[in-house]
């Protein structure tokens, strides 16, 4: 975690505090002995796929995987432990298919992963995140459209709402991999009319409009940027100021506000975030995701500063009388 103070709204500094929070990384999990209940962290993964608490089985995977490559001793005991526990092969599948996105030799890596998704998706059949890890898998190893459609129904077969496995299909359907900006927006769009309240899922157009901003294609409508910034926004405005649930939408959204030249709405939405600065999607347009953070963000004071009217004397006099 790395902090760095900072002003807030114009005229006078609010100083708050910005920790730039990876959303991989957990809490250190303790090891038990042989024979004793797993550890609580891969406690926890159990309880959510008893609860099927989907969203937040796809977010403890993602983390227990990034502590699983810095602590390897601690995930070869759990396996070796509970070699057949459907949470630890749903944990080694996202740690093979990092490390494979990893490589320039990603395919090949991904291809040899492709039974560790099996097994995990065996190991628990209605749990979705096996098959986010499928959709990401299609994409690297260049799979077909019919391929990805079959996935895809696998998918929301088990979570027609479950936003892991939304995002790793906006990503197989933009136009820097196999489909367009288009199809990429009608998907978002379609999705996001039919999803629940409150679900990330209305922040999907913004997604769509990061790829936009971010890759090669045809041009995308303004109007269309800006239905997808306001849908993200509505979203956010659902939620505390600080709360870490959406913060990575909130940076995402930001990101894109900043591109569109609308500077309150992103300092809106930059005290929103409040200390949960994410790494995505700063980590996808600088190697220094925190300076680009902190960078932009002095951007965004400064626009709207410099678009806020000064009180003249004359002015202030006026308002005396």
């Amino acid at each position: 975690m790395v902090s760095a103070a900072a002003g807030g709204h114009p005229p006078g500094p609010v100083p708050w505090r910005v920790a730039l929070r990876h959303p991989r990384r957990p809490p250190p999990p303790r090891a038990g002995a042989r024979g004793e209940d797993p550890p609580p962290p891969a406690s926890l993964l159990g309880a959510t796929r008893e609860e099927a608490a989907w969203e937040n089985r796809d977010l403890y995977t993602r983390r227990l995987a990034a502590f699983a490559r810095h602590r390897p001793d601690w995930f070869e005991h759990w396996l070796a432990d509970r070699p057949y526990d459907p949470d630890a092969l749903l944990v080694k599948a996202e740690l093979a298919l990092g490390r494979a996105w990893e490589s320039p030799a990603y395919a090949e890596l991904l291809r040899e992963a492709a039974p560790l998704i099996s097994a995990a998706a065996e190991g628990h059949p209605r749990d979705p995140v096996p098959w986010r890890l499928a959709l990401d898998h299609a994409r690297g190893t260049h799979a077909s459209r019919t391929v990805f459609d079959a996935l895809w129904q696998q998918a929301i077969d088990r979570a027609s709402h479950h936003y892991g496995c939304h995002t790793s299909a906006v990503q197989y359907l933009s136009a820097a991999w196999y489909g367009s900006h288009r199809e990429c927006f009608d998907f978002a769009e379609q999705a996001a009319e039919g999803a629940l309240p409150g679900s990330l899922i209305h922040a999907l157009p913004a997604r769509a409009a990061l790829a936009y901003l971010t890759g090669p294609g045809s041009t995308v409508p303004r109007r269309r940027l800006d239905a997808a910034a306001d849908r993200a926004i509505a979203l956010s405005a659902g939620y505390e100021p600080g709360d870490p649930y959406p913060a990575e939408v909130r940076n995402l959204l930001t990101y894109v506000l900043i591109r569109l030249g609308r500077w309150q709405d992103a300092l809106d939405q930059l005290h929103l975030i409040g200390p949960y600065a994410t790494s995505f999607p700063w980590d996808r347009v600088s190697d220094d995701p925190l300076g680009q953070f902190l960078e932009l963000r002095d951007g965004v004071r400064l626009e709207v500063a410099a678009a806020t009217p000064l009180r003249t004397p004359a002015k202030q006099a006026a308002r005396g009388h």
